[in-house]
């Protein structure tokens, strides 16, 4: 089971992200305090993070990005994200790596 808490929802799964923005690489950094980690290249400033967050998660797990949405957090680093539930069988893959 993955340290990563999801929230199912119907057509949809909902998940804690802790974001480290301005770091050497885009990347995902394991867990932390049950919140995905990842890292960002991009800064905190004019919402670039947020966006930076959208792409990298939509490329991992290997869906558009319309169906990455932040639903919590927006000037946090710690965030609630929400994906299609089409994309669980990548996110259940991901958070085994964690």
């Amino acid at each position: 089971m993955s340290p990563v808490a999801l929230d199912e929802r119907p057509g949809a799964v909902r998940f804690a992200v802790r974001v480290q923005p301005r770091a050497s690489s885009d990347e995902i950094a394991g867990v932390h305090g049950g919140a995905l980690r990842v890292r960002l290249q991009a800064p905190p400033v004019d919402g670039a993070a947020n966006e930076a967050l959208i792409r990298f998660l939509a490329s991992a797990l290997d869906i558009p990005r319309r169906c990455v949405r932040i639903v919590s957090g927006v000037s946090s680093r710690n965030k609630i994200v929400e994906v299609d539930a089409s994309a669980r069988p990548a996110l259940d893959r991901i958070l085994s790596l964690t």
